[in-house]
């Protein structure tokens, strides 16, 4: 009975000496397999996110010049997003500012006097009212104070309903999981422990001649 017991219990290190005993490449397949499951069902478990973005430009007046122009759009672009610009639109998008908040971007050019708003929602046709709703509010902010500024803001593209999700589909997630899923194994294949390297038998060391082989071979 205890025969049976220790070998259903196993010895001690089984498990360690399994995992030394698997091929290197297990750890690299077993790391792209999870990884690729993991990424694909995340991707085909989140909501679609959809993105739309309008357009301003910034336009300067008889009194102003067009290097004016291009420095009043960057800074139009940093308060695109402020309180001030987002408690107006909220009224036109029918939305509250912490949503404006969380989904609205605004992006300019170094080289041309022009601001990006980009909205982002699980519904195409809010993206595009909210852009849109934020796009006229930043305009009439700008255009309260045309008169000390010499620069005009003006709708140059209006944003339209995406057809198509800005989020990444589930197969570019499962791509991206699968390849952090290599990485990983292949870190956890340099750390993973190795066989010990069997010790050289020792040489064999005749024993003293006991007196009666002395004795003998005299």
């Amino acid at each position: 009975m205890s025969d049976n017991l220790h070998r259903s219990t196993g010895r001690p290190g089984t498990a360690l000496a399994r995992a030394r005993a698997l091929p290197p490449w297990s750890l690299l397949a077993a790391g792209v397999l999870l990884g690729g499951v993991l990424g694909g069902a995340y991707g085909g478990l989140r909501t679609p996110q959809y993105s739309a973005t309008s357009y301003v430009v910034a336009v300067p007046t008889k009194k102003s010049d067009p290097a004016a122009a291009l420095g009043f759009a960057q800074a139009y672009g940093r308060v695109a997003t402020q309180l001030a610009v987002l408690g107006d639109a909220q009224v036109w998008a029918g939305v509250p500012v912490s949503t404006l908040r969380e989904s609205v971007r605004a992006a300019t050019s170094p080289d041309a006097p022009m601001v990006a708003v980009t909205a982002t929602s699980e519904r195409p046709d809010l993206a595009a009212d909210i852009a849109n709703a934020v796009s006229r509010s930043l305009t009439r902010h700008a255009n309260d104070t045309e008169d000390s500024t010499h620069v005009e803001l003006l709708q140059f593209s209006r944003a339209i309903e995406p057809t198509e999700a800005s989020s990444l589909s589930a197969g570019v997630t499962g791509l991206v999981g699968a390849s952090a899923g290599g990485l990983l194994g292949g870190l956890a294949l340099l750390v993973r422990p190795r066989r010990a390297a069997q010790a050289p038998a020792a040489a064999s060391v005749p024993g003293p001649a006991t007196a009666v082989d002395v004795h003998g071979q005299l």
